[in-house]
């Protein structure tokens, strides 16, 4: 089933919550072992979850938005009484006293809760490998990475452990994995959903999004995303009616730019892997396949873009209370970074994040001669396990840059985005393209997304 027929089928009583978590946790059993998906299964918990929901249903209640749907959180994200490690074993691993803003809001629109996935520490990383837990694997092939943050809950829904599942993206954490795996990817606009990751966000990069096997299992997600309490003074605009229903209507035809411009190309040499190519390639034909203008955009960066964002990005490790012996639990990205974010002043951060703000007003009034931007998923096919751990931690950063040459610069403009596979290599591995979409139109890249798999 996809997530919108399990939910379907839950709210009507075809299908039990207890069954359907019984059968997911069966699945985690059977393959997390060789996946590295979850780093903690909470099965009695989520027994019990499903008991009380189905009795709520038995008597009557109308049953909420995501009624008796497993999912599972990152383990940056408190859940209340599972410990939340970061991905780090410098941090003890005490249960949490509550749950955090995004596990609430999913709880209350009725989802169960299977576990914590894995993650890199702090979630700094586009790889989910750290100290604590085996390497989250890509089910296409598992000796290759999922990508990260959000890398372990793209494992867990390519592999049929969990029918979709939240992550979080403060640089590309929801998409990357999503791309690396099959899975469509949303990074919904600045504001829309407030939740952010499991750290300050000084650059206001951070949001949360649904991963998905299809577009409306993505739209499904947000639509319950969307209804936690909002107190930001900036935030997107409501949208009208559900995102289900506009990725069930999936229309429009749009003014599509190509762009295979990388704000990192001015430190770093970014090429496109082949089997990236074939991707965006495919891409350009299934959208002007489906009735879209399809053109090249003529696109330009701030030079000083890598050396602001991989500033600002770091800074929140310098804010981060460890004990100092625990220091050494660090691994080397982290540690270098920490210890860079603690020597630099508030006049640096200041001048990278307004560097930063003058991107996204020259990247946004870029952007706007179309009505979204088209550019390659990722630079490369899936990195092997361990690719980035040379132990330098500037060679490790420049190889996740490499890798995902596209994905934070929507971040950094606030926009929404959402990868879509578009291309099965020789390997089995799925390659794909990124749609970049104007304030606010997330509705919009659910619909094209959708109008892509009907092909």
């Amino acid at each position: 089933m996809t997530a919108l027929e399990l939910r379907d089928a839950l709210a009507a009583g075809v299908v039990s919550a207890r069954e359907a978590t019984e059968y997911y946790l069966g699945r985690i059993e059977a393959l997390n072992p060789s996946l590295g998906s979850f780093v903690a299964v909470t099965a009695d918990l989520a027994l019990a979850e499903a008991s009380r929901a189905d009795d709520a249903l038995a008597h009557g209640q109308t049953p909420a938005l995501l009624h008796g749907m497993p999912l599972a959180h990152k383990d940056l994200t408190d859940v209340a009484g599972v410990p939340t490690t970061m991905g780090s074993a410098a941090v003890p691993a005490a249960p949490a006293a509550e749950d955090g803003p995004l596990v609430a809001v999913l709880r209350a629109a009725g989802a169960i809760s299977l576990g914590k996935t894995q993650v890199p520490e702090f979630g700094l990383s586009s790889y989910s490998e750290n100290l604590i837990a085996p390497p989250a694997r890509n089910p296409l092939d598992p000796s290759l990475s999922p990508g990260g943050s959000s890398g372990g809950s793209a494992a867990a829904v390519a592999a049929g452990m969990l029918p979709f599942a939240p992550g979080t993206d403060g640089g590309g954490s929801v998409r990357i994995p999503a791309a690396a795996t099959g899975l469509v990817g949303l990074k919904p606009n600045r504001g829309r959903v407030p939740s952010g990751g499991g750290q300050r966000d000084l650059g206001q990069f951070v949001v949360a999004g649904p991963l998905a096997r299809t577009a409306a299992d993505a739209a499904l997600m947000l639509d319950a995303m969307v209804a936690e309490p909002n107190f930001h003074a900036t935030s997107a605009a409501a949208q009208p009616g559900s995102f289900l229903e506009a990725a069930l209507r999936h229309e429009g035809r749009f003014r599509i730019g190509v762009s295979t411009r990388s704000p990192f190309e001015s430190r770093l040499d970014i090429r496109l892997d082949p089997e990236a190519v074939l991707g965006l390639e495919a891409g350009i034909l299934a959208l002007t396949g489906a009735g879209h203008d399809v053109g090249e955009a003529a696109v330009d960066y701030d030079e000083r873009y890598p050396d602001a964002f991989g500033l600002v990005w770091t800074a929140p490790l310098a804010n981060i209370p460890l004990p100092p012996e625990s220091e050494g639990e660090l691994i080397p990205l982290t540690a270098t970074m920490r210890r860079r974010a603690l020597q630099r002043s508030a006049a640096d951060l200041a001048g990278a994040v307004e560097i930063l703000r003058g991107f996204e007003e020259d990247t946004i009034r870029q952007y706007a001669a179309w009505d979204m931007i088209l550019t390659p998923a990722l630079g490369m096919s899936p990195r092997p396990i361990g690719w980035y751990w040379t132990g330098d931690a500037d060679e490790d950063y420049e190889r996740q840059c490499q890798y995902s040459p596209y994905t934070s610069m929507v971040n950094v403009c606030g926009l929404p985005a959402i990868t879509v596979p578009t291309h099965r290599t020789a390997e089995g591995l799925w390659m794909g393209i990124q749609l970049i979409g104007r304030p606010g139109a997330e509705a919009d890249l659910l619909a094209v997304a959708a109008q892509l798999e009907s092909q």
